[in-house]
């Protein structure tokens, strides 16, 4: 059932028109991520490594600690569930204890998810 809401609410904040750029995703990925995010796999910060993120299911890079709302979440990030999630994570994980508030700019957001669609 809650993926199906998060699909739902995935549907009505569909990805922009924007042809999304992966490079400009690199420099929005340092900007709004890096300070707790790397992209290395087995490496993780105060956040797990978004190594391999886009397809994989939530809470499941090893070595890290999540809190209980994101391990248990189940969720697959798709680029459309990053999309909501990314728009708030608190909204569609409630519970979580990541301090980011989201990225407001829809081109920021698509440019960030195809950056992270490259990075296997």
């Amino acid at each position: 059932m809650r993926f199906i809401a998060i699909a739902a609410f995935a549907a009505a904040f569909a990805m922009p028109a924007h042809a999304a750029d992966a490079e400009a995703g690199a420099r929005v990925f340092r900007t709004q991520c890096g300070a707790c995010h790397v992209v290395e796999a087995g490496k993780n910060r105060v956040g797990p490594s978004l190594f391999n993120i886009v397809g994989r299911m939530s809470g499941q890079v090893e070595g890290f600690r999540y809190s209980a709302a994101n391990r248990d979440a189940k969720l697959v990030w798709t680029p459309e569930v990053l999309e909501t999630y990314l728009t708030n994570p608190k909204a569609v994980v409630p519970g979580t204890t990541m301090a980011f508030v989201g990225i407001r700019n829809a081109t920021q957001r698509a440019d960030l998810i195809a950056y992270l669609q490259t990075v296997k």
